[in-house]
């Protein structure tokens, strides 16, 4: 079929034609259509890009060049890890819609809509893009959309602060991944008499030492303040106490594009730098595991407190990706997707206490497993599978990085990172007990009982312990999906030994 041909293309167009149509549109019930419409249809495609891809072949799927200009060509290719963040992509989508549908203070709809599917534009941009350059025009939309969503729809009166630390920390990483990106593109055209930033291209350029250690450290930090990584996170803090709305962070924590340009560009490209810096890496994430669980542990405020449980999941998520070992890639990217549906689930589940509470205090909060009990299931579901409890997504997962980091680095490494995970855990379940368990500390008498969950978030709740459930105890598709990448991306590394 010649949409088949056009997959990649279609999931990054489809959402762009909803947003400038939607951009015409005043009426709530049309912009609810289109934008159903456009979801739907983009989570067809996905599912159609899962089903046609094929696990046994090796190399890149749906390949196509698209010239923009003479320096800039869109190229788009799919291997396993792709499909995973689209179809991930879609899903996360889907429930932003529904989520942000619902919120009265997302007025108007028509426009809230067309900037999350613009959004989604961009991220489906990034994730079948070939083409660095191509990657870090995207990431520029998407930071731009996240930024609009920030701005225009914020809960807190200090959210000045926060969307200039946002914007700060975000300028700062596009600028650090367009030196990068020049750089790359200049050592190619220096070679070969043409700029290009095409990843098939450019892996076969020679680089000496020092200049691939450089465009290195552009990439890598560049991308791990997207992450966030430790102690590139300062922005996300202050972000998700005043400046967030649960929408915003599904888009933008939901979906680790930082940790995909890992996996895309930084660990094929430059594999003599990634070897020589790995063990600087693995200490500076094995320290953020610590720091962010100890702050989480201190916080009075649930969004902080998820803010730096993520900070410090993300330290385990890069300790598998520089263990450099084929189960490490598996793991890591079923720990992105088991990661991006339990942040998710925590985020949208605080919202919608939020919306019946106004206040994020931990004093405050208390007892709302009676008037939400599927929210407050839903709640510790996502936080144990953060834990990697059996049952969940993220069991498997951790398991396949806790493996590969023994065989690369021996047990201390290990165990400090199991211990880590225990730690930044244990935050995210004592919020559960305060919030949803233990009597509030501080009660208003004249305040009026909670409203129970509408009927859209019960089936919001309930979509998501059914999924990260099925997730959890199906996971060999997943594993099977991207296999084949995961060996790709490490046989540069396996040949340089089992440990350093």
């Amino acid at each position: 079929m010649v949409v088949d041909s056009f997959l990649l293309g279609w999931l990054q167009l489809v959402p762009v034609i909803g947003a400038v149509v939607l951009l015409f549109v005043h009426r709530e019930g049309a912009a609810w259509l289109i934008a159903l419409g456009c979801v739907g249809i983009e989570m067809a495609l996905a599912w159609r890009l899962l089903l046609l891809f094929d696990t046994t072949r090796s190399g890149w799927q749906w390949y196509s060049r698209v010239p923009v200009n003479d320096w800039l060509v869109q190229v788009s290719g799919a291997d396993g890890i792709t499909v995973f963040f689209v179809l991930l992509t879609a899903f996360l989508s889907l429930l932003v819609l529904f989520y942000g549908g619902r919120v009265r203070r997302f007025q108007p709809l028509p426009r809230f809509f067309a900037v999350v599917l613009a959004c989604e534009g961009a991220l489906m941009g990034q994730f079948a893009a070939l083409d660095l350059l191509w990657f870090v025009l995207m990431a520029t939309i998407h930071t731009l959309c996240i930024g609009f969503l920030f701005i225009t729809w914020s809960l807190s009166s200090d959210e000045r602060i926060a969307i200039h630390r946002y914007f700060q920390y975000m300028g700062t990483s596009l600028l650090l991944l367009f030196a990068a990106t020049l750089m790359l593109g200049w050592n190619h055209a220096e070679q070969s008499g043409n700029w290009s930033f095409d990843l098939l291209q450019v892996a076969g350029d020679d680089r000496s030492p020092y200049l691939q250690g450089v465009i290195f450290y552009l990439l890598f930090y560049g991308l791990a303040i997207r992450v966030p990584l430790f102690p590139l996170h300062g922005w996300l803090p202050q972000v998700m106490e005043h400046g967030t709305v649960a929408s915003a962070m599904v888009l933008l924590l939901g979906l680790k594009t930082g940790i995909y340009g890992m996996l895309r560009f930084l660990i094929p490209l430059f594999p003599d730098a990634v070897w020589q810096w790995r063990e600087y890496v693995i200490v500076i994430a094995t320290l953020g595991i610590f720091y962010s669980a100890l702050l989480a542990l201190v916080q009075k405020n649930l969004r902080k407190l998820l803010a730096y449980a993520v900070v410090s999941h993300t330290g385990i998520l890069v300790i598998g990706l520089f263990s450099l070992h084929p189960h490490a890639f598996q793991g890591s990217v079923m720990l992105t997707g088991s990661f991006g549906l339990a942040i998710s689930t925590l985020m949208l589940m605080a919202g919608i206490v939020h919306q019946r509470t106004r206040t994020m205090a931990m004093e405050r909060l208390g007892g709302l497993s009676t008037p939400l009990p599927l929210v407050s299931v839903a709640f510790l579901v996502a936080g144990l599978s953060v834990v990697g409890m059996p049952g969940t997504p993220g069991f498997d997962a951790v398991h396949l990085l806790l493996e590969a980091a023994i065989d690369r680095f021996g047990a201390l490494v290990t165990v400090l990172a199991a211990l880590g995970n225990v730690a930044a855990a244990a935050c995210l379940l004592w919020a559960f007990q305060r919030a949803f368990l233990a009597a509030p500390l501080f009660v208003n008498p004249q305040s009026p009982p909670l409203a129970r969950a509408t009927r859209t978030e019960t089936g919001l709740a309930l979509l998501l312990i059914a999924v990260q459930l099925a997730f959890g105890f199906h996971t060999d598709p997943w594993l099977g999906l991207v296999k084949k990448a995961s060996h790709t991306l490490a046989e540069p590394y396996m040949e340089r030994g089992e440990r350093p």
